[in-house]
Order: C-alpha cells, then structure tokens, then sequence
C-alpha cells in the first residue's frame, strides 16, 4: 500500500500517516486532499519515504511542514574487524538494556522510553534473532553498549540493519561508538550479508562522522512534516 494510515492514538500526533518510496502512479495531492478534508484540524504527521522534490512540493502545498530528515545510510560488506568482544542478548539482560537504551536515547521520539513489554514485542517479531543482538560488557559485567542487528532477505539487495546501537552514557568519548557499529556488520557479514544498512537523524552531526569513517554514504532521505494548523 502506497500511503498507510496509524490512529487516532496518543502522543504528539492523533494520526501518522506514510508515504512509500513506490509511489509511481499515485496521485498524493487527491490522497492527501481527501484525508485532510476530513482531519484538517487534528495533529498529524505525514512520512515521505524517499522524499523528492514533487512530494516534497505537494506536501508543503498542502499545508504540511518539514521538521525532521531521517537518512538511510549503507556500506559495503564486509568491513573491517570490530576488536572487541560481544555476546547474544539473552532475557536477563531486559533490564539492563532497557536502562542503558532508555538512557542513551532519553531525547529520540521513536527509541527513547522503552519498556521490557515493548521489547518482548518486537522480539516476537519474526525476524527476531537473540544472535544478532550483539551485548558489550566492562570488566565488572556491565553492559556498557548494544548492536541490535535486523536481517532483511525480501529486499534487492538483501540488507543487513543496524537496527538499534548505543553506548551508556556514562561511557561516551571513550570511542566505543565505532567498534560497536563494527561488532553488528561483522555479525551480518558472517550471515552472508553483502550490504550494511542503518537510519541516523540527519543532525546527529556525532553519529554521522562515525558513520562515514566506517565507510556508511546516504542513499536516500525519509522526510517528516506536521500539518501547520
């Protein structure tokens, strides 16, 4: 489905609306109308997935405005070794990690807030592999950094996610950044994994360098807006 609706829930937006990347032959402008005809005065934010320029047009035509540009990074595999020693995620480790996840992402709106229920949830997902979920520990068994991996087979290329990363707090600037992003693509590479994937905000000017001294370019932008009322 080309645009996908989520609501009414709760949050900073009633209504989440998605626009895919495959819109060719879509009219967005008559989608978009026609929702907004009917919700014009409730919060709402619209996803453009691969934005370009015509969307983007008819977005800010309608009224919406960008707010938030999340870039889809990829690199090549494999990449260079990790030097550091990580293990699989097992169940009592929930508690630990949501801390430390809670911690690190205590300002993103999607990441930030975690709780064990929402963990078990998405590990019910059935691309869920405790493998994949790459743990590193201090001397003392603290978890000090997670690589949440995430396999995608059904694309062209097949793509290995980052699909969550971090280090506590307490433990940035020691550059554990790097190594860590290194621990999850050693791991997809080793599953055959010819392609690294991740989202980063695009002015998480931190993230990004690490990114691209590993060898991460953008291939494409996903553009948020709110419906200015």
């Amino acid at each position: 489905m080309t645009l996908t609706i989520e609501g009414p829930k709760s949050g900073d937006f009633r209504w989440s609306l998605a626009v895919s990347a495959d819109r060719h032959g879509f009219d967005l402008r008559a989608a978009l109308a026609d929702w907004l005809a009917q919700h014009r005065d409730e919060p709402v934010q619209l996803w453009l997935r691969d934005v370009d320029e015509p969307s983007h047009a008819t977005a800010t035509e309608l009224g919406f405005v960008a707010h938030r540009d999340l870039w889809q990074l990829r690199c090549d595999l494999p990449n260079r070794t990790s030097g550091i020693d990580t293990r699989a995620f097992d169940e009592t480790d929930m508690d630990a990690f949501v801390a430390v996840n809670n911690r690190a992402f205590d300002w993103h709106p999607e990441q930030g807030g975690l709780t064990a229920d929402t963990v078990r949830q998405t590990m019910a997902e059935p691309w869920f592999d405790a493998d994949g979920f790459r743990l590193l520990h201090n001397d003392d068994n603290r978890l000090i950094g997670f690589c949440w991996t995430k396999i995608h087979r059904d694309t062209d290329p097949a793509l290995g996610e980052i699909y969550a990363i971090a280090v506590d707090p307490d433990y940035h600037g020691r550059g554990l950044g790097k190594p860590m992003t290194l621990a999850g693509l050693e791991w997809l590479s080793a599953r055959g994994l010819r392609v690294g994937m991740l989202y980063v905000e695009s002015d998480n000017d931190a993230a990004n360098a690490t990114y691209a001294a590993i060898g991460f370019s953008r291939h494409h932008t996903d553009r948020a807006y709110r419906l200015a009322i």
